[in-house]
């Protein structure tokens, strides 16, 4: 029988990793306590956000698998998987770095000029600088190689026109790493004509145009580029050649626990409102539950054993990202079924709070990352089947 071209191998993080997860769990209890965050609610505050990351900067666990000479630690990205596990388990205040340590960091280590790694690389490891991420757009969707934003060649650099959509905390960023059209695609290959550009998102003719959500949280935004500049030695990687860097960062963004625990709050006060010894019927159903958020969890830590060896999983990170939305977006339907079983139509306010909360903030997750119908693309190709 013929090898499937996608395989996920049965990697086990090594015990030696626990030691690390009880020094982050012991950081979150205490801020915790501290009342820096609320692990059921993430803060909307931007303050709390850059302080938080100078506190986990200062840890040492942004850029963790960077290089030391611009502030990295080396440490592998099983390190990295733990300590960004239980960031996103607390529901921890991690915007303000995460894209920056997750895919947009790694990307100009890989194809950054040296000025721009020594520039910008130290200022994300030290908490000071926050990226957001500029692929789809309004036409095309999560489908990026029919992106039209253009970058048109001027004296000195680009010129920047066009939007970009469903930017997470572009009207906070410092950064943004946008994937421009320069020149029109080939007939033998769609994905020609896209460079990858680093834009500093305080520029002028740079507008950012919120979209507004059911949570009421603002972190989708539309991105307007009106004559905005960028000069030559923000390039990153090849002329019209980024579909190349694309692929690498989609499977950073795709992999991670990020995908499967972003409504895991609403599971953990499942169990506290089940108790400890809850009857048979609701005790199989919160187990079908945590299996299969096991089973994402596997998934996720093998991807990361991947990226670790040099791959560029991309249709693996497809599979973790469709099925953990998938997961995710359900859980809060999932929830209030079990709930009602235990408690009929009479829930404890907190948690109904909690439910409403998360029923509310579900839509959005078929968006970020990648639209489902366009993951499911990814998987074709990657299985042979287009």
């Amino acid at each position: 029988m013929k090898p499937s071209p996608i395989s996920f191998q049965p990697l086990r993080l090594p015990p030696r990793m626990q030691a690390l997860r009880a020094e982050v769990r012991a950081f979150l209890a205490a801020e915790i306590v501290a009342g820096t965050f609320d692990p059921d609610y993430p803060s909307e505050d931007w303050e709390v956000q850059r302080a938080f990351a100078k506190k986990v900067a200062a840890r040492g666990w942004i850029g963790m698998t960077w290089p030391k000479q611009y502030g990295g630690q080396e440490r592998s990205f099983l390190e990295r998987f733990v300590v960004n596990e239980e960031m996103l388990a607390a529901n921890a205040p991690c915007y303000f770095y995460f894209a920056a340590d997750r895919q947009s960091g790694p990307t100009l280590v890989r194809y950054a000029s040296e000025r721009i790694k020594a520039q910008v690389l130290p200022r994300i490891v030290a908490g000071e600088a926050s990226f957001c991420i500029g692929m789809s757009e309004p036409d095309s969707g999560s489908d990026l190689f029919a992106a039209r934003c253009k970058a048109t060649r001027v004296e000195g650099g680009w010129r920047l026109d066009g939007t970009k959509v469903w930017t997470t905390n572009a009207h906070n960023a410092d950064y943004m790493i946008g994937l421009f059209r320069t020149s029109p695609a080939t007939e033998a290959n769609r994905r020609h004509g896209l460079t990858s550009l680093l834009v500093d998102m305080h520029s002028p003719g740079i507008r950012c145009n919120p979209i507004l959500q059911m949570s009421g949280i603002r972190d989708f935004n539309e991105v307007v580029f009106d004559g905005a500049f960028v000069t030559d030695d923000q390039l990153i990687g090849e002329v019209d050649g980024a579909w190349k860097q694309a692929t690498t960062e989609l499977a950073y963004e795709r992999s991670g626990p990020e995908r499967f625990l972003e409504t895991f709050s609403l599971l953990r006060a499942l169990l506290d409102l089940a108790g400890p010894a809850p009857d048979a019927a609701t005790a199989a159903e919160i187990g079908t539950l945590v299996a299969e958020l096991h089973t994402l969890r596997r998934m996720s830590v093998s991807i990361a054993g991947m990226l670790e060896n040099g791959a560029e999983p991309a249709a693996e990170a497809a599979i973790v990202k469709d099925m953990g939305t998938v997961w995710e977006q359900d859980l809060p339907r999932r929830v209030r079924r079990i709930a009602a079983g235990l408690y009929g139509g009479n829930l404890p306010e907190p948690f109904e709070r909690l439910l409403h909360y998360m029923t509310r903030i579900a839509p959005k997750l078929t968006i970020q990352g990648g639209t489902s119908e366009i993951l499911r693309g990814v998987i074709a190709r990657g299985l042979g089947l287009r």
